[in-house]
């Protein structure tokens, strides 16, 4: 990974000497990047697409920096280590840039902690451009109830560089038709054993979700979708089966998949697979105890790898077809949410999955988590009803990501 640092130093100091004068901070940033030092007045030879910030490696740097802030990327950071000092400009430095309305943050403190948020701004950076390009294909429509989850496809696209993609339920219909039942038959016993008990669901119901789920992934590949979201209810009107299971198995196989035709949840997921490697849990809030900050979060599916075991079950609402219960492992998580017709809105906060609950009035999966954040968000200012949970502390990536993207914070 490269890593660009345009440097603003005092003519007091000799440029030769920036190395030297920083070594500490340097030696720690090139265990993780190829660092190139580029004086502010050769910022124009850096690559445009390459990875860049702004170094300011001593006082005196203020006007030079004010008269330049152009060559910066926006939202725009300062690394500095403090020395020469360096921190006493960086502070004058962005409070001049605040004053004209503009977004700055500066990255100083020990060194393992500058390089830990040079390593999640970079993240937050290739995140960005891996985005652009994606394809999100929306199997049938979003469900009437979802009356807040709607995204303009055209804004969308313009923000984020992403392309959503209407596909009609009958492309699924035809290729289930199509598929016989020895075709998965293996599949699904393979699946089957890996389950430690099935509450509900007979055989062809699991063959019948397992057709599914090959048809689904069918049109993913032939589409040369990134991630895809399912009319869920609609199958079960005309098929007699659920998409729990192929949303389950195609979230193993790393392509978002999310339930119900929402969105802006399918954005969420997509985005969350970019910066963190995982699936996420995508989920109903159940049950809030604003007295403990505590909620619980369910859904008929989940990602198995998500899972220390789970449970073949049915769906809750119509108890047909197949679902999922999994057994999460208690720890820390990260809740996250993106919304708004162009997705310019989120929701992050840390917290602790507390137990698996088995309550029977909610979805099979039920995760009791006790936020960092106040529960009180629900209530107050919510963004819609799903929301993802992630296993393990994301949160200073996440908000990375969307400062980079200037989205807004609702808390």
């Amino acid at each position: 990974m490269n890593l660009y640092l345009i440097t603003f130093q005092s003519s007091l100091n000799r440029i030769e000497s920036v190395y030297d004068c920083h070594k500490d901070l340097f030696v720690e940033i090139e265990k993780f990047f190829t660092l190139h030092l580029v004086p502010y007045t050769e910022a124009a030879s850096i690559p445009a697409d390459a990875y860049r910030m702004a170094f300011i490696a001593s006082g005196g740097v203020e006007k030079m920096v004010t008269q330049h802030f152009e060559l910066l990327p926006y939202p725009i950071h300062l690394l500095t280590d403090g020395q020469q000092n360096s921190l006493a400009a960086s502070l004058e430095i962005a409070t001049w840039i605040r004053s004209k309305g503009m977004k700055v943050h500066i990255i100083h403190g020990t060194i393992p902690n500058m390089v830990r948020q040079l390593i999640d701004h970079h993240k937050a950076f290739a995140a960005q451009r891996e985005v652009r390009g994606k394809r999100i294909g929306v199997v049938g429509y979003s469900s009437p109830w979802l009356v807040a989850s709607n995204v303009d496809y055209l804004l969308a696209r313009r923000r984020w560089g992403i392309e959503f993609i209407d596909i009609p339920m009958e492309e699924v219909y035809c290729l289930f038709y199509q598929i016989k039942d020895d075709d998965i038959g293996y599949e699904a016993s393979v699946f089957a054993n890996r389950a430690i008990a099935c509450r509900e669901g007979t055989p062809e119901d699991l063959l019948k979700a397992m057709r599914l789920y090959q048809a689904v992934k069918i049109i993913c590949e032939k589409k040369k979708l990134d991630a895809v979201t399912l009319s869920c209810f609609s199958l079960i009107e005309k098929l007699g089966t659920t998409g729990c299971l192929a949303l389950a198995l195609l979230n193993d196989e790393g392509i978002p998949a999310g339930c119900e035709g929402d969105l802006q949840s399918i954005f969420t997921l997509l985005i969350a697979k970019t910066l963190t490697g995982q699936a996420g849990f995508m989920a109903n809030p159940a049950f809030i105890n604003d007295d403990l900050n505590e909620i619980v979060m369910a859904h008929c599916t989940i990602a198995t790898k998500m899972v220390d075991q789970f449970i073949i079950r049915n769906h809750f609402e119509t108890e047909t077809g197949i679902a999922i219960q999994g057994i999460l492992h208690p720890g820390g998580i990260t809740m996250i949410k993106c919304a708004g017709e162009c997705l310019d809105e989120y929701f992050v906060s840390t917290g602790q999955l507390i137990e698996n609950t088995n309550y029977i009035n909610a979805c099979r999966t039920q995760a009791r988590i006790k936020l960092d954040k106040s529960v009180d968000y629900f209530m107050r200012n919510p963004l819609g009803n799903h929301h993802i949970i992630l296993m393990g502390d994301h949160e200073k990536v996440i908000h990375e990501f969307m400062q980079l993207n200037s989205c807004k914070l609702v808390e």
